[in-house]
């Protein structure tokens, strides 16, 4: 079933122009004429063998005839409508359920929606009463399964699939395909189940007619003929259904033998005519039910009603007098095309609704078609635009039923419009693609380096670098989505933890730099306080101990590092006023340093880190003074007593002290290094 197809009628109509569809009792108030009803009330005539013959010129007066001649095709058309559902709800009468069973508006609904809407009408109703909606239902599914399926081979092709290798498991046509096969397995069960008693109750039928033709000329009282007659009526009633196949077959032949017994009847004028009288009678009721229907607020619900009332007008009850006939029928025509009237009139109604629905979707199709004519070339922006292409796409769903002759084109437009757009917006991600690809390269890299170094212990070097790759990842563009967050929580990860430890581990230095200010101060005034006395090896050994504890204590905060400053500054001038050397007093400072390296850890480490560090200041002590001796040569013809000569001099000297201070240093280490040896060579020697 196409979108849109059928009109939008009240609950449980459907369209009255597509008669492949169309419930036949619910158009034949649509074509009800007056030859219809003069047809019909043909077959309620009491027959007898002189009226069957001056039927047609007393019954039929010009004007009927002139009727008949300008709808004698529609009329066809209504009795053949007629028939077929008769002989639909002949078959089964569960089938009239049909018209109390809502059908929605499938078109409008998801395919979620729509197997949970199947799956309910399988569950709660009659198998043989949703035939329709299930059929809706499938149709609806199908070609919205279609359109997603075609969009989802679009977007792997894009991506850079091959056609030939597409391949898309759905969940939802799976369950669909699961109810719709419980829905087909139940409806042959039941048709299998009914066709054994639609056998039996034809035979019954047919079996009924059989006495009905014999009680023709029947040689008893025609009291108990009469009556044996109503018992065939009854039984015939309460008979069960027969296939719809055989049904008006069945009928008329029942109908003819009905006929023929009332032209037998009137040899009994007295029976004749109370028959007459109790169908008059329960001809009126049904006028009168009829009537009140015009009042009746719910179309769907007259008409449905009327539609049983002629049932019951031309099947379950006979003739009546000549005399009342045509005014019975005339009444029952009158009401009849009033319900007639105001259905037409809904139907103009509903054209209107759905020529206006068109104009919409027709804007809306317009609009999708721009939107594929700018796609834009930023993703933000195509983000934005396909949500604005589900909004109009939802617009378009909700829009209601357009006429059915442009229900295909309109259908059509608009998968083309939404075809356009995913194929230029498809187009756009093909090529951006490939950059993500390269910058998810670049940002797996910067994740490696921020993983390599969130452990690193070189501080200023880390920090350095952590500070780059944290500036380089926002100048990347994007990846794809499927790796973009994770990448980013893996990196946000490692950076975080770098820097939660480094900042850790400065408030931990910073607190422990803070306390050994807190012992430097309190030692410097200390040695602020000390006085020398007259023997300069106990004020050595003192000043010593001194230094000692200074160095004990480790590093201060940055901006108070003066302090050492401060401290050397006193220890010289205790130095100078015990008239101990320069080169003298750096020794004794060193000592302290050679102990550290002999308590150290890693002593060998330590030890060669610190010959490294003398070895470069020898050899910066040594290119200073060939450079200021150099220096001197310039001054070859000046004074001694030359201020710059004396300058460069004094420089040499420092340079010279401080170059032998430095070698005593190396020979205090080699010593060191030798004695360690030494040491490990004895322990070698004992565990041998």
């Amino acid at each position: 079933m196409s979108k849109d197809k059928e009109s939008q009628l009240p609950e449980n109509e459907v369209n009255p122009n597509k008669s492949e569809t169309t419930n036949p009792e619910e158009s034949v108030l649509e074509k009800t004429t007056d030859v219809e009803i003069a047809k019909e009330d043909s077959n309620s005539e009491a027959i007898t063998k002189e009226s069957i013959s001056k039927k047609n010129e007393e019954e039929i007066t010009p004007t009927t005839v002139t009727k008949k001649e300008e709808s004698d095709k529609e009329s066809e058309d209504v009795h053949e409508e007629i028939d077929d559902s008769n002989a639909e709800d002949a078959e089964d009468s569960h089938t009239e359920k049909r018209h109390q069973i809502p059908i929605l508006d499938y078109h409008s609904m998801s395919m979620e929606n729509l197997v949970g809407e199947l799956q309910r009408l399988v569950r709660n109703e009659k198998v043989q009463a949703i035939k329709k909606h299930v059929d809706g239902i499938r149709d609806e599914f199908n070609l919205k399964f279609q359109e997603f399926i075609e969009q989802k081979k679009e977007d792997f092709i894009a991506s850079g699939g091959n056609e030939i290798d597409f391949h898309y498991n759905s969940v939802t046509k799976r369950q669909f395909n699961e109810v719709y096969s419980d829905y087909r397995e139940k409806r042959n069960q039941y048709y299998k189940n009914l066709e054994k008693s639609h056998k039996e109750n034809l035979a019954y039928r047919l079996e009924l007619i059989e006495n009905l033709k014999g009680l023709v000329n029947v040689e008893e009282d025609m009291n108990t003929t009469y009556q044996s007659f109503k018992d065939i009526q009854e039984k015939w009633r309460n008979a069960g259904p027969i296939p719809r196949a055989d049904y008006n077959n069945v009928w008329r032949t029942y109908q003819h033998h009905i006929e023929i017994f009332y032209d037998f009847l009137h040899l009994n004028r007295e029976l004749r005519d109370l028959d007459f009288k109790h169908n008059l009678a329960e001809k009126q009721k049904i006028v009168e039910r009829a009537e009140s229907l015009a009042q009746e607020p719910d179309l769907n619900r007259a008409f449905r009603e009327l539609q049983v009332l002629h049932k019951l007008w031309k099947e379950d009850i006979g003739p009546v007098g000549k005399e009342h006939r045509e005014e019975i029928w005339e009444r029952f025509s009158n009401a009849t095309k009033i319900i007639h009237g105001r259905r037409q009139e809904y139907f103009k109604n509903q054209d209107k609704i759905h020529e206006e629905n068109l104009v919409v979707k027709s804007e809306i199709i317009a609009a999708i078609n721009n939107l594929s004519k700018n796609v834009s070339t930023s993703h933000r922006e195509i983000q934005q635009q396909i949500r604005k292409l589900e909004e109009l796409r939802e617009s378009f769903f909700k829009a209601g039923k357009v006429p059915q002759k442009d229900n295909e084109k309109t259908w059509s437009a608009f998968k083309d419009a939404v075809r356009a757009f995913n194929r230029n917006k498809n187009a756009f991600y093909k090529n951006l693609k490939k950059d993500q690809q390269e910058n998810l390269d670049k940002k797996r890299a910067l994740l490696a380096i921020a993983l390599e170094l969130k452990d690193s212990e070189d501080v200023a070097t880390a920090t350095s670098e952590m500070k780059r790759i944290q500036s380089e990842w926002k100048k990347i563009g994007h990846v794809p989505r499927k790796y973009s967050d994770k990448l980013w929580k893996e990196f946000k990860n490692a950076c975080n933890h770098y820097f939660d430890r480094i900042h850790a581990s400065k408030n931990s230095t910073y607190k422990k730099e803070e306390e050994n200010l807190k012992l430097k101060e309190a030692c410097m005034e200390r040695l602020k306080a000390f006085q020398l006395s007259s023997k300069k090896e106990d004020d050595l050994v003192t000043i010593k101990a001194f230094i000692d504890e200074w160095k004990k204590y480790g590093n201060v905060p940055f901006k108070k590092k003066g302090i050492n400053q401060k401290f050397n500054k006193i220890i010289d001038a205790l130095f100078h006023k015990l008239n101990v050397s320069r080169q003298e007093s750096e020794l004794l400072k060193y000592g302290n340093k050679i102990q550290q390296l002999a308590n150290d850890d890693d002593q060998e480490r330590a030890i060669q880190n610190e010959r490294s560090f003398i070895r470069k200041k020898i050899n910066e002590s040594k290119d200073e003074i060939r450079q200021l001796e150099n220096n001197l040569q310039f001054f070859s013809g000046a004074s001694e007593n030359n201020p710059m000569v004396q300058d460069v001099i004094k420089k040499v000297e420092k340079q010279k002290d401080a170059l032998a201070a430095w070698n005593v240093k190396l020979k205090k280490l080699n010593i060191l290094k030798n004695n360690l040896q030494k040491e490990q060579e004895e322990t070698s020697n004992e565990e041998e």
